[in-house]
């Protein structure tokens, strides 16, 4: 396009959108965004995806770019659409899901005077943001879209809006390639570009002298890029270190690796939860240190010597006080390491770590997980179990709602490799997962994308099974329905008494009546014998699918570390011979 041919404010948006290799857009139109929606009209290498409420947009957007590792895009109006859009954006910064929300915004002259479908959105995102814009001149109006793209996948990634009023729209200024953009470095922050020596040979020192190490990986493994997974596979290898994951960190490391002893955390296993707490070396490789992973911060890994990488400063010493720590790309940082052991010809003792993990394996075998599916009622973690075996050797994508079912996924669903798994952590939005494999499906055409459900969790986004069926999107959704808000009748059974507190979901929808009507399909399991089948009858329909999949009403979520307790004490289920001590304990549990 010619510098000097002037153009709309609505086609510079979809120039800069395009020049930006965007292929993908989540939407939903209103007054304020007509002008881009008739600039749309027409044009042929974007794809928009008509959701059928604004949080659709913002979840399937988070699907998008965590399955693929691009930017997620969606476009939404002024006042309730931007408004609808608020708890996604806040999932997306706690998670670091690099988003950018166009929103469109009443004519600058009528901003403040409570026109229809006004809201100071700027304001009312400003803190679920990494940044956002109120664009009132048109000749800034493309450096802002180009640079909210830059900001959303820098550093630490994260949602950033471009709130764009309708006059600004309709008019005419040139077009400016994100080329000739200087784009303002204190808003663009990536981190330092080197891993420092000093810190290379302290972390390889403290591997030499150390007993009982531990390898513990979040999230920003991932944000990372597929290459940091590679290369904290060769590093663990190389060190021989036990490692354990977050919730967002699992696929970072086969779960099916040798060195995997499972997810730690608030419903992570016995022996990881048991190793963070006894470790005399932690090596934090992208997580955070949030308190479903702490517990109780006094009391949290209290004889370790703590490493930090992370790409964002501001999280280094923001929860518990680390030894050594590196404002680096976690790629980078453990390329380098592992270089410079190479080239080094530096060698670890694996044997140096033996009664190490014979402690480990004597806590594994407690085996934390077992389960009891002797009778004919679907135990939920039965469920899951199957469903891993039948689509283990599939290229399948998780996506999960938020309870019960999302950590019965992840202690049960084996994730070995990156970018499989799809949950929303940091906020815990219910609702999340549907919206989320519709953008995991677009991103990965080929994949086998499986929403594991609850019943409540997917009834706050369940009209968005009309936009998988309008774009012939074949996502699986696979409801443990046990008729309760399951994870809140555990902590009212465990914490409270057993008073089941408005828990119980009664008027449930019929769901095979219900995928029927939205003319996908619905298939159920009530019992042992139809479980497989509906399983496999699931996966070969190439069609959205919900399967209902009736459990046991009763069952409970363990391991469990109630809110307040330290790592080493934990409930068990009762089929682990320890006896809970910690319920009092718990209930300040949410």
């Amino acid at each position: 396009m010619s510098n000097n041919l002037e153009i709309s404010g609505a086609q510079i948006v979809l120039e800069a959108l395009k020049e930006q290799e965007v292929d993908t857009i989540f939407g939903y139109p209103g007054g304020a965004v007509l002008p881009i929606y008739d600039a749309l009209f027409g044009q042929n290498f974007l794809k928009h995806i008509l959701v059928r409420q604004e949080a659709g947009a913002v979840h399937a957007a988070e699907g998008y770019a965590r399955s693929s590792g691009k930017v997620g895009v969606l476009l939404v109006t002024s006042g309730p659409g931007a408004t609808n859009v608020v708890t996604g954006l806040t999932d997306a910064l706690m998670d670091s899901i690099p988003i950018v929300c166009l929103t469109g915004q009443v004519p600058t002259h009528l901003i403040g005077t409570d026109a229809f479908q006004e809201c100071d959105t700027t304001g009312i995102t400003r803190p679920c943001t990494k940044y956002n814009y109120l664009v009132k001149d048109i000749t800034k109006l493309s450096e802002s879209i180009h640079e909210a793209f830059e900001i959303a996948k820098s550093g630490r990634p994260g949602p950033v809006l471009v709130d764009i009023p309708k006059n600004i729209q309709l008019a005419k200024s040139t077009y400016v390639s994100k080329k000739s953009i200087s784009f303002r470095p204190h808003r663009i922050k990536s981190g330092a570009k080197e891993i420092s020596k000093d810190f290379i040979e302290a972390l390889i020192s403290h591997i030499k002298k150390s007993s009982k190490p531990i390898l513990y990986v979040g999230g920003g493994c991932l944000n990372s890029g597929p290459i940091a997974s590679q290369k904290l596979k060769e590093f663990a290898e190389l060190t021989n270190i036990p490692v354990t994951t977050t919730l967002h960190g699992l696929g970072c490391y086969p779960g099916e690796g040798k060195l995997s002893i499972g997810m730690l955390g608030m419903h992570g296993t016995y022996e990881a939860n048991l190793a963070m707490h006894d470790c005399d070396l932690m090596i934090n490789v992208g997580a955070r240190f949030d308190d479903r992973i702490t517990g109780r911060l006094d009391a949290f890994s209290p004889n370790s010597t703590k490493f930090h990488f992370d790409i964002d400063r501001s999280s280094i010493d923001k929860n518990v006080k680390v030894d050594f720590a590196t404002n680096t790309d976690i790629t980078h940082s453990l390329t380098s390491i592992n270089e410079y052991i190479r080239s080094n010809n530096i060698e670890f003792n694996h044997s140096q770590f033996n009664p190490w993990w014979d402690q480990i394996k004597q806590w594994q075998s407690k085996d934390c997980l077992k389960y009891d599916q002797s009778k004919e009622i679907i135990k939920p973690q039965h469920a899951i179990t199957r469903l891993n075996e039948l689509t283990k050797n599939k290229n399948t994508i998780i996506t999960t709602e938020v309870g019960q079912h999302q950590m019965w996924a992840a202690q049960y669903y084996k994730f070995n490799k990156p970018n499989s798994w799809i949950t929303s952590g940091g906020l815990g939005t219910m609702g999340f997962g549907m919206p989320a494999a519709i953008g995991a499906q677009l991103a990965n055409p080929d994949s086998l994308v499986i929403d594991i459900a609850g019943e409540a969790s997917f009834l706050m986004n369940v009209q968005e099974i009309a936009t998988a069926v309008q774009y012939k999107l074949p996502i699986k959704i696979f409801i443990l329905n046990n008729e309760y808000m399951g994870m809140v009748r555990q902590w009212q059974e465990l914490m409270h008494g057993s008073r089941y507190s408005e828990s119980y979901v009664d008027a449930l929808p019929d769901f095979l009546k219900l995928a029927e009507s939205f003319n996908a399909v619905g298939l159920r399991a009530k019992n042992l014998n139809e479980l497989d089948d509906t399983i496999n009858e699931m996966i070969s329909v190439d069609r959205p699918v919900i399967a209902d999949i009736w459990v046991d009403k009763t069952e409970n979520c363990f391991p469990m570390i109630p809110s307040g307790a330290p790592h080493n004490e934990m409930l068990l289920s009762k089929y682990d011979e320890e006896d809970p001590e910690n319920q009092e304990k718990g209930k300040v549990l949410v």
